[in-house]
C-alpha cells in the first residue's frame, strides 16, 4: 500500500472508496440512457433506423479510440487529472447535447462523452485495487460491478420520471428549471441536464480528495511497441477481441433497440412500457452476476458460459417471435443470460497468456466499439429488412461467443470447490 494511502488512513480510505463505487455508478447511468430515449429522438429528428443506429456508434466507437491512449494518459498524468478530465468531457458532451438538440451535435457530443467514458474505465479497476487493498480487491470489484448495474436499472426510471413529470402543474421546482431549457416535444433532452450537473459533481468530489498513487505492475502496463505487436500476431488474441466484440454488440444491439421494436411491433409506449423493460433487462444482467459468482465456485467457467449462452439464444428467440407478456418477459430475461458472458471472457482471455495483461487488457477495452457496430448494423438492416428481420443479426455475436465457450484453452482456470460445505470451509482460500 502506498505512502499516501496510508497517511489518509482508514476513514479516508473508505471515503475513496465510495467515491470509486459512485463513478462506477455515473459511468453506467450516463452509458446506459440511450436504449430508452432511442424512440423519441426518432420522433424528434424524424430519423430512418439506419441514421439512429449512429446514435450508439457515435459513443461506444470512442472505446475504440481512447482505451489504449488512456492508458498511456494515465502513466503520464496520474489519476487524479484523468478523472478531471473524464468528467470535464462528459459534462461538456452532456451540455453541448442539451443546448444544441440536433441531430449532428448529438453525434458529436455522444462521442465526447464515449472518450470521457473510456478514460474513466481504464483509471478505475487499478485506483480500486491500490484503494482497497489487493487481498480485497475480488470483493470490491463486484461491490463496483453491482452499483454500476444499479445504475443501469435506475438510467430508464430516471428518463420515464422526467418524461413524466415535465410540463406538468404539480412537478417540484428542479423539473421547473429544467422546462426553461427542454423544448415541450424533447422531453429526452432533460437527461443530459441531468448529467451535466452529475458530472459538475464529480469534478468537485474529485477535486477535494486526495488519491492514492498507484503503482502498476511491470505487467499491468500498457506498452504499444513490441509488446503489441507481439499480441496481434497471435490468433487467439483476435478471437478473444471479437468475443468481447459480439459481447458489447449484443448487450447494446438489445438495449438500444428493445425500445423500439416493443413500440413498433406491440404497440408498447417507450416512455414507459419500453423503459421499464430495459430497466429489468440491466436489473436482471446485475441479478445474473451474483448467481453466477456462486456458479463458478463448482463449474468451470466454459461451461457456465456456454450454458448462458445458450440460454441467451432461446431468450431473444422467444422475444422475436412469441406475443403478450412473454415478449416482455422474454427480453428482460436476455439480460440475465448475458451476466456472466464479460467476466468470463475477459479472465478465459487473461488467463490464455502469461504476459503483456495491461497491453491485451487493454486492446479487449477496445472491443467494446462492439457496442457501436452492432446497433449501426440492425438500423441498417432495419431500413431494409425491417426491425424484427434485423435483430436476427443478433444471433451471430451471440453464435461467437457460444463458439468461445467451446474453443477456448486457458493456461489457468477457475477454481472449484466440490461442495457448499466446503465452499463455506474453504472457499475463502478458493
Amino acid at each position: 500500500m502506498s505512502k499516501t494511502l496510508s497517511k489518509t488512513g482508514k476513514k479516508g480510505q473508505t471515503k475513496i472508496l465510495l467515491l470509486i463505487f459512485l463513478i462506477f455508478f455515473v459511468i453506467s447511468l450516463m452509458s446506459n440512457i440511450l436504449g430508452p430515449i432511442i424512440p423519441g429522438i426518432i420522433d424528434s429528428f424524424s430519423l430512418s433506423y439506419g441514421l439512429a443506429g449512429f446514435l450508439p456508434f457515435s459513443f461506444f466507437v470512442a472505446y475504440g479510440f481512447m482505451s489504449l491512449p488512456s492508458g498511456l494518459l494515465v502513466e503520464r498524468w496520474r489519476e487524479k487529472p484523468v478523472l478531471l478530465l473524464a468528467f470535464s468531457l462528459a459534462a461538456l458532451g452532456a451540455l453541448v447535447f442539451g443546448f444544441v438538440p440536433r441531430f449532428g451535435a448529438a453525434l458529436g457530443s455522444l462521442f465526447i462523452i464515449g472518450i470521457g467514458m473510456a478514460m474513466l474505465q481504464v483509471v478505475i479497476n487499478p485506483l480500486l485495487r491500490v484503494t482497497g487493498g489487493e487481498e480485497h480487491f475480488a470483493f470490491n470489484s463486484v461491490l463496483g460491478q453491482l452499483a454500476f448495474g444499479a445504475a443501469s436499472f435506475l438510467s430508464p426510471m430516471l428518463y420515464t420520471y422526467l418524461n413524466n413529470s415535465l410540463y406538468q402543474p404539480e412537478a417540484p421546482s428542479w423539473i421547473r428549471m429544467l422546462e426553461r431549457w427542454v423544448p415541450m416535444d424533447m422531453k429526452w433532452v432533460s437527461v443530459y441536464f441531468v448529467f451535466a450537473s452529475l458530472a459538475c459533481l464529480m469534478i468537485i468530489l474529485i477535486g477535494f480528495t486526495r488519491f492514492p498513487r498507484v503503482e502498476l505492475k511491470s505487467d499491468e502496463k500498457v506498452e504499444l511497441g513490441s509488446t503489441l505487436k507481439n499480441l496481434l500476431q497471435k490468433r487467439m488474441v483476435w478471437l478473444y477481441f471479437l468475443g468481447i466484440f459480439s459481447y458489447v454488440g449484443t448487450e447494446q444491439g438489445i438495449a438500444n433497440w428493445v425500445s423500439q421494436y416493443l413500440q413498433d411491433y406491440h404497440g408498447a409506449d417507450p416512455g414507459t412500457v419500453g423503459a421499464q423493460v430495459i430497466s429489468y433487462f440491466w436489473g436482471l444482467l446485475t441479478l445474473g452476476c451474483l448467481l453466477g459468482l456462486l456458479l463458478l465456485k463448482f463449474m468451470d467457467s466454459k461451461m457456465v458460459l456456454i450454458l448462458f449462452t445458450a440460454a441467451g439464444i432461446l431468450t431473444l428467440l422467444t422475444g422475436l417471435l412469441a406475443s403478450g407478456n412473454l415478449v416482455l418477459y422474454a427480453f428482460a430475461f436476455s439480460g440475465f443470460c448475458l451476466s456472466v458472458m464479460w467476466s468470463i471472457l475477459i479472465s478465459l482471455a487473461l488467463n490464455s497468456v502469461d504476459f503483456a495483461h495491461g497491453t491485451f487488457a487493454g486492446l479487449l477495452c477496445s472491443g467494446i466499439m462492439g457496442g457501436a457496430v452492432v446497433p449501426l448494423v440492425i438500423g441498417g438492416l432495419a431500413d431494409v429488412l425491417g426491425l424484427q428481420t434485423a435483430m436476427f443479426f443478433l444471433f451471430i455475436p451471440l453464435g461467437f461467443i457460444l463458439f468461445i465457450g467451446i474453443w477456448a484453452k486457458p493456461l489457468v482456470s477457475n477454481s472449484r470447490v466440490s461442495s457448499i460445505q466446503e465452499l463455506f470451509k474453504g472457499g475463502s482460500n478458493a
